[in-house]
């Protein structure tokens, strides 16, 4: 298989005009999706809500236009949001810039020497425990939205300080918050489980509107039209104006590069370990096989793109992929509608996105926690897994609470290998001893 070959190009192969209809159908409705958890997802990340749709859209045309996946849909994701709130925190934002250029360089050479395949050796269980670990972080994140916390102009950055500023300043509580975040929470539960269990046309309302619009939509009205006032995007980033992604080149000062390296390759590794699960999962979805070198260094050039127009680091993102699957998306002109559509959104939709209340940002990042906590497999190794796999499951899984997904990989890692040469050196004993 070759190192580089886009599947847009070979889609173009018996490409038919029903089958454009049905990706313009599926991009627009992902980008439905990924209009408010691009939103929601950088301000997680402690970025704003622009850079998140600019990162969606520069990042989700490239890799859609480079892929190696037909259906595979980019963007941000959750499991980048400790990771860049706290390159944010130490560096400022040209630090993060730097970083995400910096491993969209190391993607492309990864892909080169066709390291695609290499991934899947990354334990399952390190997997397993660094996502459900990001999970129980951005949760810990939004608390203090979601009750309209007063934090008093501290701005904590590690969970730790997050739960410690909750503590102190839990007599603070907003009952409107509460009260908005509880009615954006109440709908995308509903809305999740009525889209499980209903038939017909009904349950295609529920599967093909989003739940997060309609908290968006419902929780603006609450706002603005009831006593319910509260924090909104608008009045946190007032600056916040529609306009196109602006070209900007970052400084490359030597004692920032050094500082970011390892930041870096955690983005790398990261984006490297999702984009390819996502393309994996959506295979399966489609019957189709991707090229994860060709992947790696479309994620490669999405991330140096992204940075360069002011966005935040971007992977595939698993949820978005499989939405854009049900809804019909077989080629990459599916991730780019997608791209073009949320640009729209930018350039028309930003005075409306301004009236987003906080507390339903907040809700929105509950259910992506919730969703990609991972917490029945987390359980499940628990239960049946050896003892050594166990050990590195819970020690990556606290670690990255804790500390940072860069120690938590590093240290899941190093235990991963030495529990494996244990276990071969016990397995040459037995036979030797028979």
């Amino acid at each position: 298989m070759k190192v580089f070959q886009p599947k847009l190009f070979s889609s173009f192969k018996n490409y038919n005009g029903h089958k454009l209809v049905s990706d313009i159908i599926a991009g627009i409705i992902v980008a439905i999706i990924a209009l408010p958890l691009s939103i929601a997802l950088a301000i997680a990340s402690g970025a704003s809500p622009a850079q998140g749709l600019y990162t969606a859209i520069v990042a989700g045309f490239v890799i859609a236009f480079l892929g190696g996946s037909n259906v595979n849909i980019s963007g941000p994701t959750a499991a980048f949001a400790t990771i860049v709130a706290g390159i944010i925190a130490s560096n400022g934002f040209e630090g993060l810039v730097l970083a995400t250029v910096m491993a969209g360089i190391i993607l492309i050479i990864l892909g080169v020497c066709h390291a695609g395949n290499l991934i899947r050796f990354i334990p399952h269980t390190i997997t397993v425990g660094f996502t459900s670990g990001v999970a129980v972080t951005i949760l810990i994140g939004q608390i203090k939205d979601f009750l309209g916390l007063d934090f008093g102009g501290a701005k904590p950055v590690e969970a730790a300080e997050k739960v410690v500023e909750i503590v102190k300043n839990f007599g603070t509580v907003s009952w409107k918050a509460l009260v908005v975040g509880l009615v954006g929470l109440v709908i995308l539960v509903a809305w999740n489980i009525l889209g499980q269990r209903t038939k017909g046309v009904v349950k295609a309302i529920f599967t093909k509107i989003p739940g997060s619009i309609v908290a968006v939509v419902v929780g603006i009205l609450v706002v603005c039209f009831t006593p319910l006032k509260t924090a909104t995007i608008g009045s946190l980033y007032p600056d916040l104006e529609a306009g196109l992604p602006t070209f900007s080149l970052p400084s490359f000062k030597l004692d920032t590069v050094i500082a970011v390296i390892p930041d870096a390759f955690t983005i790398a590794i990261l984006a490297a370990i999702e984009s390819l699960l996502s393309c994996v999962v959506s295979d399966k979805m489609i019957g189709d096989k991707h090229n994860s070198n060709t992947e790696l260094i479309a994620q490669g050039a999405g991330n140096i793109c992204s940075g360069l127009f002011g966005g935040i680091p971007a992977t595939g993102a698993i949820a978005r992929t499989a939405a854009n699957v049900k809804n019909g998306g077989r080629t990459p002109i599916a991730g780019i509608v997608h791209a073009v559509v949320l640009l729209l959104f930018l350039l028309v939709l930003m005075p409306v996105a301004k009236l987003i209340p906080m507390p339903i940002i907040a809700a929105i990042l509950f259910l992506v926690a919730y969703n990609m906590s991972e917490w029945r497999e987390f359980l499940h190794i628990c239960k049946t897994g050896k003892a050594g796999d166990i050990i590195v499951l819970v020690v990556t899984f606290a670690l990255t609470v804790v500390f940072n997904l860069v120690i938590a990989i590093v240290v899941g890692i190093i235990l991963a290998v030495i529990f494996h040469l244990i276990g071969k050196l016990g397995s040459k004993k037995h036979t030797a001893e028979e």
